[in-house]
């Protein structure tokens, strides 16, 4: 008989890419298993798991406002409804598992799942759990986690520290050669060459002050690849080795290429920098849910694997705090050598080992 795997969340990137993750592993393992996803109307999921060959369902939940609004008013009403789709989706999928990644609709399904004796394992990316996950820890079987010290949050018993799930097409680029692969993308193998994202939308702070150092970057003979992502359109008129796009499509060969790394501290982008070993400047955004990106990047810094540049300082400090690292390669060999600590290269493989003792 063939496994029934539920897997909910999402929001953003950093839940349903492992999300996905997991679902393509389980498919790996059981061909015939049958995944469902479950996920919250008009959220980033509701296009990218069709995209990733799988079912979606959407629920009507919605998170809370932090100002006075009256959507707030009708979130109770909207997580009833969640709820009782909820349980409608168990009752007709009876699945054998349900695995909770993160976000609104996870709240519902898996509160759902656990009414009905369901086996729970939820995956909990960031280095400070969220509200989601922390609320529903005592429904769960086992908590996969990918920092130490995560007892603050879960019942200490539930814990398995597996790191982060990181796209399979990531782990190609630990194979790759870095002066060959600066050539293949049009870049000198001599030069230094700095990968920035902007992220998939667009990281305001980090583009404006990438956008502010270019010419400066460029004169000092570094490289620019830099994503933008899609709300920004940079200006790179008359620069050399400068590469910009709204989206990079091959990120491992991006990554591999990079002697230097520029990012947010999104946790699938810590530990997709953590597998590769790169020396990166992380610059959380300010913009998330109890500042997690800076737990994130701190985690990295308060052990000396990666250098926090905070927000607020990001458009005065940019450029200094790379033409410093660019010029120190004792400080990028420390950083690397500390950074081995955070790499967990069997997340996923862990993770869904978990999930088959659950299924016994």
């Amino acid at each position: 008989m063939s496994i029934r795997v539920l897997i909910s969340g999402g929001g953003t990137g950093g839940h349903i890419f492992p999300a996905i993750a997991i679902a393509n592993e389980i498919k790996s393992r059981h061909a015939d298993a049958e995944i469902l996803f479950v996920g919250a109307l008009g959220r980033m999921e509701m296009e990218k798991v069709p995209l990733a060959g799988y079912k979606i369902i959407g629920l009507p939940i919605a998170g809370l406002q932090r100002k006075l609004s009256l959507s707030n008013f009708i979130l109770p009403f909207k997580l009833l409804k969640s709820i009782l789709m909820a349980r409608k989706i168990i009752r007709d999928f009876k699945p054998n598992i349900a695995i909770g990644v993160g976000g609104y609709a996870s709240a519902a399904l898996i509160y759902a799942a656990s009414t009905y004796k369901v086996p729970i394992l939820i995956q909990e990316q960031n280095s400070y759990a969220g509200l989601t996950n922390k609320w529903l820890s005592s429904k769960a079987s086992k908590i996969c986690v990918a920092y130490p010290n995560m007892e603050k949050y879960f019942p200490r018993n539930k814990i398995v520290e597996t790191g982060n799930p990181v796209r399979s097409e990531i782990y190609a680029a630990l194979s790759m050669d870095r002066r060959a692969t600066k050539k293949s993308l049009g870049f000198s193998e001599e030069e230094a060459l700095v990968l920035f994202i902007g992220g998939s939308l667009g990281a305001r702070t980090i583009n404006l002050a990438v956008q502010g150092i270019l010419s400066e970057l460029s004169s000092n003979k570094t490289q620019i690849l830099w994503q933008t992502g899609k709300n920004y359109t940079a200006d790179t008129h008359g620069l050399e080795g400068v590469k910009a796009s709204a989206f990079i499509q091959d990120m491992a060969t991006a990554y591999a290429a990079a002697d230097l790394v520029v990012s947010r501290a999104g946790a699938i982008s810590v530990s997709e920098l953590s597998l590769l070993n790169k020396a990166s400047i992380l610059i959380p955004s300010p913009n998330v849910a109890e500042d997690h990106q800076t737990k994130n990047a701190r985690a990295l810094s308060s052990k000396h694997a990666a250098v926090l540049l905070p927000d607020a300082e990001a458009n005065d400090k940019l450029f200094e705090t790379i033409h410093t690292l660019l010029n120190d390669v004792a400080k990028q060999d420390d950083l690397k050598n500390n950074l081995t600590a955070f790499a967990k290269p069997n997340a996923l493989s862990d993770i869904v080992n978990e999930i088959e003792k659950l299924l016994v």
